[in-house]
């Protein structure tokens, strides 16, 4: 069986990056109607779009529905690229909550969080190994960050479960050719006078060339990469995102997706109401400027970030601002191309199928 599989006949409810936050989560699948076990009055399915955990209160239990919905048929999922790292035990900011390297670190920005028993940690590890990287039927393609062709055919020729072992070929593959261009002599001689390293917020580095090339020729030699965390290319400027400084640009793909079949993402931090992104630890450049919170986008108007920055909560926590004000979990409703919020606010998507459409 394939990386990428097969999406059942039906109408589904698309659930964005959820990050730990199960109160979101729960309140959500309620308001769409969903009881404890997955079943829906009128045969509806839920499709995950990854990213279940790190950030939030309680990633092992929204892993854990997750699991239990998947398992029993009654949802699908996708890997998004915070299972990856999970998977490739590859300790990230927000994942603390899993892994012990990371606990005290982390403690600081998002605790209180719950932590797996061992038979958690073991079932999750079976349950996210065997998840795919997309799903697709003639009028719909569900992937976590992006849906690029060359890479979509590449991971489709790859079976179920093969996804850290091919990921980690591919990451040794890039590392491969840094060595053998002399990148990486060049990367170690450039951070060598630089005596802060790169997970300081509060000290910005020069921009780093060789780390850029490096960054870039490694995102985009891999295909599990690309579809799980997107298109980039080498930067211009540093930014601070996901606990460390970064040289490289993501690309909006979208804007030349040219396929008429429609594609619903997650990963790329959208907002229904306008926040400070730095407060969350995204310097990026926001590619969702200038593009309406409720649109669908690309060259085609047939691509939608489903992503409404739940993973912001642990700020609003730690600011003692209202939680859930700025940041949302969202599903959006196919085919009806409507978006339902966790505190049950209902909007219609603008713009389906509007070539050019930002």
């Amino acid at each position: 069986m394939s990386l990428i599989q097969p999406l059942p006949p039906g109408p589904l409810d698309i659930v964005g990056d959820i990050h730990g936050e199960l109160d979101a989560l729960l309140q959500l699948l309620d308001h769409l109607g969903y009881d404890q076990q997955g079943h829906h009055p009128d045969g509806r399915k839920v499709v995950f779009v990854g990213d279940f955990c790190d950030r939030g209160p309680d990633s092992p239990a929204v892993l854990e529905l997750g699991r239990q919905w998947v398992q029993s048929g009654r949802a699908l999922a996708v890997l998004g690229n915070h299972e990856i790292n999970l998977l490739r035990e590859d300790v990230k900011d927000g994942s603390g909550w899993f892994f012990d390297a990371r606990m005290a670190r982390d403690h600081d920005k998002y605790a209180p969080f719950n932590r797996p028993t061992l038979q958690q940690r073991s079932e999750i590890v079976e349950f996210l190994s065997d998840l795919p990287i997309g799903l697709e039927r003639p009028d719909l393609r569900i992937v976590h960050a992006a849906w690029q062709e060359a890479q979509i055919a590449a991971v489709r020729q790859l079976p179920l479960g093969s996804v850290r072992d091919e990921f980690d070929k591919w990451e040794r593959m890039g590392q491969q050719q840094a060595r053998e261009s002399a990148l990486a002599a060049r990367m170690a001689q450039e951070i060598s006078p630089w005596p802060h390293g790169l997970e300081s917020s509060q000290h910005q580095p020069p921009f780093l060339h060789a780390h850029a090339e490096f960054e870039a020729n490694k995102q985009m030699v891999n295909p599990l990469k690309v579809l799980t965390s997107g298109v980039e290319q080498k930067g211009e400027i540093p930014f601070f995102a996901g606990g460390k400084w970064r040289f490289v640009a993501r690309v909006a793909w979208w804007d030349k997706y040219v396929d008429s079949t429609p594609v619903v993402v997650g990963h790329y931090w959208r907002r229904l109401r306008a926040v400070d992104r730095t407060a969350i630890g995204k310097d990026d450049a926001d590619l969702f400027e200038n593009t309406h919170p409720l649109s669908w986008h690309g060259a085609r108007g047939n691509v939608f970030c489903v992503d409404f920055s739940v993973g912001g909560r642990w700020q609003e926590r730690k600011s003692g601002a209202a939680v859930g004000h700025a940041f949302k979990l969202a599903a959006l409703r196919w085919p009806e191309r409507t978006l339902h919020f966790d505190d049950g606010q209902v909007e219609v998507t603008q713009g389906f199928g509007e070539a050019g459409r930002l």
